[in-house]
This record gives structure tokens, sequence and C-alpha cells, in this order.
């Protein structure tokens, strides 16, 4: 599978050339909205080494474990009935702790790269809300 990102209009009639010259019988999926960002992925990151670091008690792939479970498994629940599925028949009966393990390498469960800009950016909000009622004081996108 191919994988095309449209973001102008020479995009556009790019991808429109490449399957104008595709033979039939073809299956072509379109998803509204941008793949998170490089620059989202990164403050992901170093909120999980922040809040390591500060909380003491887990590494920073146990709290990107924690936030991917509890806040971004409903936002893609939410907006996905095909993960809904998934997830519902595979991963909600399972123990918290399976889940959580679930979340984190070496299984590392697709939730956040499943995500458009949009979906990462509510994602990165609850993340900064939940961490800093836990007392995470975390660097600010701006910084």
């Amino acid at each position: 599978m191919t994988t095309h990102i449209v973001r102008s209009a020479e995009d556009m009639e790019r991808v429109a050339r490449l399957v104008g010259n595709l033979k039939p019988p073809l299956t072509i999926t379109v998803t509204s909205g941008a793949s998170r960002s490089l620059e989202q992925n990164k403050l992901q990151r170093l909120w999980c080494m922040e809040a390591a670091e500060q909380l003491g008690d887990r590494t920073a792939e146990e709290i990107r474990g924690f936030c991917k479970l509890h806040y971004g498994v409903p936002i893609m629940r939410e907006g996905h009935d095909d993960f809904r599925e998934t997830y519902d028949r595979l991963i909600k009966p399972l123990p918290y702790e399976t889940k959580l393990a679930f979340m984190m390498e070496p299984l590392d469960f697709p939730i956040t790269r499943l995500m458009t800009v949009g979906e990462k950016s509510h994602y990165l909000d609850a993340m900064h809300k939940g961490l800093s009622e836990l007392g995470v004081k975390l660097t600010e996108p701006s910084e």
C-alpha cells in the first residue's frame, strides 16, 4: 500500500495523474486530515521524558504507554469505527496491566501513529492536562 499526503493543489494534481495511470481494479482509500507532525511527535517524547524524570517511578516508555491507553485510545475509539471494533474485540477485554503492556514496546499497539494532526493535537492537550494534574511541569511548545 502506498500513502500520498496531499497538502497543495500540485500534490492533488500529482496524485490524480498517478491514479489516472493505474489500471483497474483498484481500491482507493482517502482519509481527511494530515498525518501527525514530526514536531508533535518530538513534543510527545519530550513530555514523556520530563514526566518520567519528575515522577521518578516510571520510565518514559511507561509514561508513553499510559498516555496512549488513557488519552489516545478514547480519541481513536471515538473517531474511527474500524479502530473501535478491533480494539474492543482484541484489547478491551484484557486486564489493565495487559492493555498497558500492549501500548508499549515491544508490542506497541498503534494509537498515535494512526492519528491526524488534529487528533494528535487533541491527544497532546489531554496528555498535558493529565500529566500537569499529576504535578509534572512540562515544556510548553512555544519554549
